[in-house]
């Protein structure tokens, strides 16, 4: 998962930017890099591998110098995570100049990588898929320009092929030297996009692109709408914004794990409540917990912090069982689900959590988590209630079972790496040390994030196996399972 913004400012847009990309932090901590234009087409770049406090010095910011601009906060899920020369934008110096930043995972990379050499004549440096993508985007448009001039109508023919040639899941931000700033997204609206607008006393508008509304919020843009699946919206250098629906065929269908762990609860996406949504979950989750586990067994509920907290609140509330927090989070230390490896993973975990023995003591303890990947957070934590005294430990995911990998965007690309994949849930109980285990069900989970909304289908495919873009064989995951593995 990655984070991006893309502005179109009428002053210096790297403040914006940055003060962006430190909201999005919890999208991406392996690197983050920023990108402006001034009104030449001279671009500025700035990237690095870490969190953006660390990543950019006041030299950097003050070299950044522009009214137009995009940032992109990365955690590797294509490509590795070490490699500084796949952190985010990449350029290309034809046609005009593009840069470009991407969230979202392609799923024909090896096709591509193919066509790129032997129809485009393009040479790939690394092996991240946004390369590939700003790549075909360029020639595309290439083939699109029959003189120096570019118009919104050539740039939205050129997505129309991006479309066409490319698989899987992406939102984009791109900047053209010397003409705008053109975002778009996958037919299928997979991973989130949202237009904002802020208007000048002068009467010029600004215009902002994002990963997640709260961006706008903070930055006092007004929410124009979410960039809608298959379209492309292009801003001109003069604030002009055209857009247009660049597929043939499309379908809002957009990933269910935004909802359950990676967005921000303040944000909404695809006109959904974040934080209500969670609320749901916990709603529908005690129904279920009341239906599989014994009575008398739990006597206190408390959540994983953070991003389960609204869920076990209503567990609680529903349960009509006391909600404690028994665990203090130390802020200073990153999400473990983002950490690239296993070993990073299970260090960091006693380091990012502490269990206060007051909260444990002799209790029967119902924690929950919004999901459970891998596996390995959940057992450190069941043991860490039971070191500091629980009497047994009923663990709750809000999220149903992840059995099949995530090829959209999201670090699961191995199904021997999920806990839950070949097992029962009894199974899991006991791999992971609990003394009862409690799932969401998938059915109520896309009932929690669709209720109210006119949206009709999801992206639930590492919970279900089911891959909106029809485009995941067998074949693919196993060469994806290979690929992590070799």
């Amino acid at each position: 998962m990655c984070g991006i913004v893309g502005m179109v400012g009428q002053g210096p847009i790297n403040q914006d930017i940055y003060d962006s990309l430190l909201l999005l932090q919890h999208r991406g901590q392996d690197s983050t890099g920023i990108a402006t234009a001034e009104g030449s087409g001279v671009f500025h770049i700035a990237k690095a591998k870490g969190q953006v406090r660390e990543a950019f010095r006041t030299r950097d910011m003050r070299a950044l110098l522009g009214e137009i601009g995009l940032g992109h906060v990365r955690y590797a899920t294509k490509g590795t995570a070490s490699n500084e020369e796949e952190a985010q934008p990449f350029y290309v110096n034809a046609p005009y100049g593009i840069v470009l930043v991407h969230n979202g995972n392609l799923t024909n990379t090896r096709e591509l990588t193919e066509e790129l050499f032997r129809k485009d004549r393009r040479h790939l440096n690394t092996s991240s898929d946004t390369e590939l993508l700003v790549n075909v985007l360029a020639g595309e448009l290439q083939s699109e320009i029959p003189g120096l001039e570019l118009d919104a109508e050539q740039v939205f023919r050129a997505v129309a092929r991006v479309h066409e040639r490319v698989e899987g899941s992406y939102a984009a931000i791109a900047l053209i030297a010397g003409h705008g700033l053109l975002a778009f997204r996958d037919p299928f609206g997979i991973r989130p996009l949202i237009l904002g607008r802020r208007s000048n006393p002068d009467g010029h508008d600004e215009w902002v692109v994002a990963s997640e509304s709260l961006v706008l919020d903070n930055a006092g843009f007004e929410v124009v709408r979410d960039v809608a699946p298959g379209e492309a919206v292009f801003v001109a250098l003069d604030g002009t914004l055209h857009a247009r629906q660049c597929a043939s065929a499309t379908t809002l269908a957009p990933c269910s794990f935004e909802y359950v762990y990676l967005a921000r609860p303040d944000s909404v996406m695809n006109g959904i409540s974040v934080y209500e949504t969670r609320l749901r979950m916990g709603d529908r989750l005690a129904d279920t917990i009341a239906k599989y586990t014994p009575q008398g067994t739990i006597d206190v509920v408390m959540p994983i912090p953070d991003s389960s907290r609204p869920a076990a609140m209503q567990v609680a509330r529903k349960l009509g069982i006391e909600y404690r927090e028994g665990f203090y989070k130390n802020r200073y230390v990153g999400r473990t689900f983002i950490m690239p490896g296993q070993a990073v993973r299970k260090k960091s975990v006693r380091q990012k959590l502490n269990a206060m023995p007051s909260e444990f003591k002799g209790k029967n303890v119902l924690l929950v988590d919004d999901s459970i990947v891998r596996g390995t957070t959940s057992k450190e934590i069941i043991q860490m209630a039971r070191d500091a005294g629980a009497l047994s430990v009923t663990f709750a995911s809000a999220a149903p079972p992840v059995r099949f990998p995530h090829v959209y965007g999201i670090n699961m690309p191995s199904r021997h790496e999920l806990v839950a994949h070949g097992r029962t849930i009894p199974e899991i109980a006991e791999e992971l040390g609990a003394d009862y285990m409690v799932y969401q069900e998938i059915d109520d989970l896309k009932a929690a994030i669709l209720e109210g909304s006119d949206i009709t289908d999801l992206d639930m495919s590492c919970f279900d196996g089911r891959y909106v873009t029809g485009t995941v064989s067998e074949e693919y995951l196993a060469w994806v399972e290979g690929t992590q593995t070799s």
